[in-house]
C-alpha cells in the first residue's frame, strides 16, 4: 500500500514539474511545426527538438524524401518560419534533412 502511495505521490510531483512541461509543450510544438510544413511543402516531416538549460538548442525537421515541388532554400526557409513561429523561440541550430532509398 505505502508502495502505490508513494508512486501516485511521485507521478503527481512529476507531472507538476516544469522539465515535464517543456516537453509536453515540445511536442505539441513540434506537432504543429509538421503540420503547417506537410500543408505548405506537401510531405510531412519528423520534426524533433532539443532544449537546454531553457534555450531551444536544436530543432531537426526530416522529410522522408525530397519534396518535388519545393526547392530546398524555400523549404528551409519555410521551416525557419514555422519553427519560430510555433516554438516562439529562435533556436541555436536547424537541421534540415531528407531521407532517401539507395537504387
Amino acid at each position: 500500500m505505502n508502495k502505490v502511495a508513494i508512486s501516485i505521490l511521485l507521478l503527481l510531483s512529476l507531472t507538476a514539474c516544469d522539465a515535464v512541461n517543456t516537453v509536453k509543450e515540445g511536442f505539441d510544438h513540434s506537432q504543429a511545426v509538421a503540420n503547417a510544413l506537410e500543408k505548405s511543402v506537401g510531405m510531412k516531416p519528423f520534426v524533433g527538438f532539443n532544449w537546454n538549460n531553457g534555450v531551444l538548442a536544436l530543432v531537426s525537421v526530416n522529410f522522408d524524401g525530397i519534396p518535388k515541388d519545393k526547392p530546398v532554400a524555400e523549404i528551409a526557409e519555410l521551416a525557419q518560419v514555422e519553427i519560430k513561429k510555433h516554438f516562439k523561440q529562435k533556436p541555436t541550430q536547424i537541421m534540415l534533412g531528407f531521407s532517401i532509398k539507395p537504387k
